[in-house]
């Protein structure tokens, strides 16, 4: 991954309270919560079996969004 992608990464989780304690990056990104860029800017469409139980989770009109600034960048960002 390129230094300024894990440049703005580490930013990230430094102005964050992960109640996941950052599984993500501590699998180096293999272990991420299942979302899709739906081309919203704040949000990422939540595909998670159970949304309610991630605090990073919202429900509106009846569809689930993730909020999570991480998991957005990465999205957006990171390519695999």
């Amino acid at each position: 991954m390129a230094d300024d992608l894990m440049d703005r990464i580490q930013n990230l989780m430094g102005d964050m309270d992960c109640p996941k304690h950052f599984v993500c990056a501590e699998s180096g990104f293999e272990n991420l919560c299942r979302a899709a860029d739906i081309g919203l800017t704040y949000h990422l469409a939540c595909l998670e079996d159970d949304p309610a139980s991630c605090t990073f989770s919202v429900s509106i009109s009846g569809s689930d969004f993730c909020e999570c600034p991480l998991r957005i960048y990465i999205a957006k960002n990171v390519t695999t």
